[in-house]
């Protein structure tokens, strides 16, 4: 049985968020960046989320930055980053592509503030269009909403579930210093 792509991006009902989320938007494809806007305005409503802030930067390369912003700011439960960086003639995309997706991963890592992936990585502006609101593939600013709603529910699961000894990973009188922190023994940031 085949599986359709994005089959399981449907918006994560185990979660209620608490809290303010951060758009962070590339405004430099201004009409995609407005339909990405739009289909993750309309899944953070559904998820019942209405205190969002947007935060616009020139282009795809900057939004690493904002994200880390406003994810240590204090201010937000989640960061959505969105935007679009369509292929060229040069090396140029290959570079934006990559850092984008490095530092936005990279925020989420370093705060534990989730971080939504909105950012279409595509060769033509047809290949965009399909991949925003209203577009014949999906809607990747809803998509990025569901991921971090995701992250959500299973930090959710996981603090209001008590940890026992028996659990894999527990400390053990070797390692209780280093967990205290919460952050496994040998894990560096």
């Amino acid at each position: 049985m085949a599986i359709e792509p994005g089959a399981a991006t449907a918006l994560d009902e185990r979660v209620s968020v608490d809290g303010r989320v951060a758009l962070c938007v590339s405004r430099f494809y201004e009409r995609l960046a407005d339909a990405l806007e739009q289909g993750a305005r309309e899944a953070l409503a559904e998820a019942g989320v209405s205190e969002i802030d947007r935060h616009t930067v020139p282009g795809a390369f900057e939004l690493p930055l904002a994200a880390k912003y406003a994810a240590e700011s204090g201010r937000y439960v989640a960061v959505v980053c969105l935007g679009a960086v369509i292929r060229g003639d040069t090396d140029h995309y290959q570079y934006v592509c990559a850092e984008a997706a490095r530092g936005i991963s990279q925020v989420q890592l370093l705060t534990g503030v989730p971080v939504g992936f909105g950012l279409l990585t595509v060769d033509t502006i047809e290949q965009a269009r399909e991949r925003v609101k209203g577009g014949s593939k999906r809607d990747t600013g809803r998509h990025a909403v569901a991921a971090v709603l995701a992250s959500l529910a299973i930090r959710r699961e996981l603090s209001e579930r008590p940890r026992t000894p028996d659990d894999v990973g527990a400390p053990q009188s070797s390692e209780a210093g280093s967990r205290a922190s919460g952050k496994p023994a040998g894990f560096a940031v």
